[in-house]
């Protein structure tokens, strides 16, 4: 069956982060599961990461599948083997990946040769995909963000051996920026040198390089698409996704249910039973010292305006008149940081804030609050809303990206037709927001209507089926 399986095709996912190898963002997380994922369909998927120096230890051993001599100032080779249940080709350059820090930065800033770094692996990339590895050659080259957007450039300026490209944008805010004088440096032809393909603003995006170039581009969620059209979402890259348009499109993430799984936490956690709900509350409540006669929210976010943290001081108080609580973990702006610490100083019993990230207690909050608020300016897909809906927690989201298309919002036609899984809002403002925790008070006011509201949320689909289909989809219309 296997056999049967794998000979649907194969593909290289190229990316500079996989969970459960090294994370800094949601990134990591569609890069670790979609190989899990794409098997069940019969696609057989490798993930190509740099070899970083928290990575080295645990690839002690593998077999060397591929030999480079010219990286950008030293060799490299490729390490094939499994990692958390991922089949993984690590390009192990130590002149590039052995060093200090995390995958972009050192303690003391960003890496000056970022765009060397992740050339090398788009390079190394792009020459599996045209030339293949001993018994293995990809039918699809997948790229994930700038880090890997060259790999498909690569291909297209240097043969592709009959391999596709999709160039997956997950926050095109992060663009890989070069200066000109780089091209040749890049391994990029001067021909290509014009605003229709790699010159950008004067410079060099190693992801416009990718969008320009790549057979197909795929974004975190259809309204992302949609939206990246758009001059207030696109950040200079409107009108290259609108000239690609028609191969464009939104393919949400999903989430790990076997690792977000409520049931985990208590078995009598269903959405029939708000049993396993209450006691997990009161042990978050004890947790904090909160006493919270209303919903009990939270926030488990960066810090920082895209993340809509900057409204909270505006329209938390009156959440809190109304009889709500709020729990906030996360980190990012310092100045963001010291206002929802002087929330709980102001409103103490009532709001709580843990500055950090701490894996074990995000599922406790998640198990334990009533709704979850997300109220971000933009967001290509998103996560944390989705785990309120496995949870049974609430989301507020705001009407942007993939929050607009996970979360159905109670209105007088989605609370009739007994279909609504959360509380949406527009605009992105303290008004709205506002407005919508005032809503949500009014929810939890009606227990029946509460109850109707949280079982839809845990009954909606949230994991990986649906998406993994369409990805293989769009790969087989690729390579048909």
């Amino acid at each position: 069956m296997a056999g049967a399986q794998s000979s649907r095709g194969r593909v290289l996912s190229v990316a500079s982060e996989c969970v459960p190898l090294v994370k800094t963002g949601g990134l990591a997380d569609v890069v670790g599961a979609l190989p899990g994922a794409l098997a069940g369909l019969g696609w057989d998927m490798k993930v190509l990461l740099p070899c970083y120096r928290a990575l080295r230890a645990g690839a002690a051993g593998w077999p060397v599948v591929w030999d480079e001599a010219d990286l950008w100032g030293g060799p490299g080779r490729v390490l094939s083997g499994e990692m958390g249940g991922v089949s993984v080709l690590l390009l192990d350059a130590p002149h590039l990946y052995d060093r200090e820090g995390g995958p972009y930065s050192s303690p003391v800033g960003e890496y000056p040769d970022n765009a060397v770094r992740f050339a090398a692996l788009s390079w190394v990339a792009a020459r599996i995909a045209r030339e293949g590895l001993e018994g293995w050659k990809p039918d699809v080259l997948h790229a994930h963000d700038w880090q890997a957007g060259l790999a498909p450039a690569y291909l297209a300026y240097h043969g592709n051996g009959g391999c596709k490209s999709v160039m997956t944008i997950h926050n095109i805010a992060f663009q890989g920026w070069a200066p000109a004088h780089m091209l040749g440096v890049l391994r990029l032809p001067g021909h290509a040198w014009h605003p229709e393909a790699l010159e950008y603003y004067g410079g060099i995006s190693t992801l416009k390089a990718g969008l320009v170039t790549a057979d197909w581009i795929t974004t975190v969620s259809p309204t992302y698409a949609a939206e990246l059209m758009r001059p207030e979402f696109g950040m200079g890259l409107q009108g290259v996704i609108a000239a690609r348009g028609a191969a464009v499109s939104g393919i949400l993430n999903g989430v790990d249910t076997g690792v977000w799984d409520p049931g985990a936490e208590d078995p009598a956690f269903s959405a029939k039973s708000l049993v396993g709900k209450a006691a997990s509350r009161a042990a978050l409540c004890a947790e904090f010292g909160l006493e919270v006669p209303g919903p009990l929210a939270i926030v488990v976010s960066r810090l920082t305006d895209q993340k809509g943290i900057d409204l909270l001081p505006a329209v938390i108080p009156d959440f809190i008149l109304g009889g709500g609580g709020l729990i906030v973990l996360g980190s990012g702006d310092p100045g963001m940081e010291g206002a929802v610490r002087a929330l709980a100083a102001r409103f103490p019993g009532r709001v709580a804030v843990r500055i950090g990230y701490d894996e074990g207690l995000s599922h406790r909050l998640f198990a334990g609050a009533d709704a979850v608020l997300v109220p971000s300016r933009f967001e290509p897909c998103g996560l944390t809303q989705m785990y309120g809906l496995r949870y049974g927690t609430l989301p507020v989201v705001a009407l942007t990206g993939g929050l607009a298309d996970t979360v159905i919002g109670a209105s007088p036609a989605t609370l009739t037709a007994g279909v609504a899984t959360g509380v949406t809002f527009h605009p992105v403002d303290a008004l709205a927001f506002g407005q919508a925790l005032a809503q949500l008070l009014a929810l939890y006011a009606q227990p029946k209507t509460w109850a109707k509201v949280r079982a839809n949320a845990m009954a909606h689909p949230v994991g990986w089926e649906t998406s993994a289909a369409a990805y293989a989809g769009l790969y087989e219309r690729l390579t048909a």
